[in-house]
């Protein structure tokens, strides 16, 4: 392919694409604009003048990575079809981890891209790419409010305390952990999000059934 069939605009583009398939197999370290540009036909001057640095690619990569993320927690939220308030909001939220799991261990160069920073990234551009994921974590948790589960003084900044679970959980098990069978990783997985389930439970005096959400209660 010659850098001749491009139109304007159609590069940048196809130098995206490029990325994230790279990406996809092996993380930011995948990402070269040199090397993107010679993989789709054209100079690597002709692919500086849509990406002035590798990083500013990355942060392109790195929208499409974090819009995956949000694509399977979507999913996932989707298939909660309980009826019951407090079962349906409690789920939903542990729906939320589970696809966040998932993701960083089905799709790990795309999870390392998504959350990657490097010193010329421009941080507002990485903290916009964060904000769907977290607000679909907000959403979960202030369902969790509305149906008298999770106290509202206990709902302050308990965004935090989700994705740090989770978060270090997929860490663990992408690397120390990855040999796990993936019958205990589930199980293990169970144990993290009904740890969280109990201690919100706790905080409204709530009466929870073992197994009404998690394999392990």
């Amino acid at each position: 392919m010659s850098g001749s069939a491009y139109h304007h605009g159609d590069l940048r583009r196809a130098l995206v694409d490029a990325a994230f398939v790279a990406a996809r197999s092996e993380g930011p370290e995948g990402v070269s604009i040199r090397e993107l540009a010679r993989r789709v036909g054209v100079s690597h001057n002709a692919a500086y003048r849509h990406f002035a640095h590798r990083d500013e690619l990355l942060v392109e990569v790195s929208g499409l990575a974090m819009q995956a993320l949000v694509d399977a927690m979507e999913e996932r939220l989707a298939r909660v079809d309980e009826t019951d308030g407090v079962l349906r909001a409690r789920r939903r939220l542990a729906e939320i981890g589970r696809a966040y799991v998932s993701f960083a261990l089905g799709e790990p160069g795309l999870f390392r891209v998504a959350f990657s920073s490097h010193p010329e990234m421009d941080q507002t551009s990485l903290s916009a790419l964060a904000v769907r994921p977290y607000t679909l974590l907000g959403e979960a948790l202030d369902g969790l409010v509305e149906v008298g589960f999770l106290s509202p003084s206990a709902r302050v900044e308990a965004e935090m305390t989700c994705w740090s679970a989770v978060h270090g959980f997929a860490l663990l098990n992408g690397n120390p952990l990855r040999d796990l069978p993936a019958e205990e990783r589930e199980l293990a997985l169970d144990r993290v999000l009904a740890a969280i389930d109990r201690s919100y439970a706790a905080t409204t005096g709530s009466v929870i059934t073992p197994g009404d959400v998690f394999a392990v209660a």
